[in-house]
């Protein structure tokens, strides 16, 4: 009893440690990408995250021979490649609209893979989480704000990387099907560094001698909080994590309007607050329906169906 209480108290310290570690690498990405081009900036971090991954592959238990080894790889380079992709999307973003405009966009991301878990997963919707989608995509509407007169079309940026984020999570869970979650680690990190390195070199540029200990620092926090995150999933299922994560949106309207200068209007406030409501419903009403469907598939084999 007491070691389970360790263990939970450990995981919710290693995720919390992640939402802070990636607050920060969030900063750092606005501030390198205001100075250098999103690609190359996301180019360089994918490269310190495939190293980091073949060393994780390389020190398991099967080696990198058997983490390689992918039953999916065409789903497997698409999720690197979509997960790469938006991480430009993303920082692009946070220099067009802001860190925290931008993340509470991003914070729609469970409401995206709820609505796009039903033609692309197959998995039925009961009416709870359809009234949280619904109340979701109001929030997201709230604060892009579409009816204001001075409608800033750069918060679709933003929007985007949410629905790219959204399929990248869609993939991830039709790969888990048939990989391991350290095969699919392995390949988000080769696969993303692979399609940055095709285009990454064409907008290369040379960082002055600061600009590279803040790149050194944004590698340094994208592999741990990596790693932090990784942990805690081990002591801690989903539903406790990811509700936890949406203190990002938090830290990041505090180094947004403390470091970077940058308001929270009314809508942005209220339109957060119902976004991030929707989603932690969303989230718990999925680990809900995931929990009856094993009780269910455990009750048919021990009946013997």
């Amino acid at each position: 009893m007491r070691k389970g209480m360790d263990s939970k108290r450990t995981g919710y310290v290693f995720t919390l440690l992640a939402i802070l570690i990636f607050s920060l690498q969030d900063a750092i990405s606005k501030h390198l990408g205001s100075l250098y081009s999103p690609i190359f900036i996301a180019m360089l971090r994918f490269w310190a995250f495939a190293a980091f991954a073949l060393v994780m592959a390389a020190r398991s238990s099967g080696g990198l021979g058997v983490a390689i080894r992918s039953k999916r790889p065409f789903l497997q380079i698409l999720r690197g490649t979509l997960l790469a992709l938006q991480i430009v999307v993303v920082i692009t973003a946070f220099n067009a609209v802001g860190l925290a405009h931008t993340q509470a966009i991003l914070a729609s991301g469970p409401i995206f893979v709820a609505l796009l878990s039903m033609p692309l997963l197959g998995e039925r919707v009961g009416w709870r989480r359809w009234t949280s989608i619904s109340v979701g995509l109001l929030g997201v509407l709230i604060i892009i704000n579409p009816t204001d007169g001075a409608f800033d079309s750069s918060v679709l940026v933003p929007l985007a990387a949410a629905l790219m984020f959204a399929l990248y999570a869609i993939t991830t869970r039709l790969a888990s099907r048939d990989d391991s979650s350290l095969t699919s680690f392995l390949y988000t990190g080769l696969a993303g560094a692979a399609v940055l390195s095709l285009i990454g070199p064409f907008f290369w540029t040379n960082l002055i001698p600061v600009d590279w200990l803040w790149m050194g620092l944004l590698c340094m926090t994208g592999i741990s909080s990596h790693y932090f995150l990784i942990r805690a999933y081990d002591l801690l299922n989903a539903a406790a994590v990811q509700p936890l994560t949406y203190l990002q949106v938090v830290m990041a309207a505090i180094i947004g309007v403390t470091v970077f200068g940058e308001t929270l209007n009314v809508n942005m406030v209220l339109g957060s607050a119902i976004v991030v409501g929707a989603g932690m419903f969303t989230v718990w009403r999925e680990s809900v329906v995931a929990r009856r469907i094993a009780a269910e598939n455990r009750a048919r084999r021990e009946k013997g169906i």
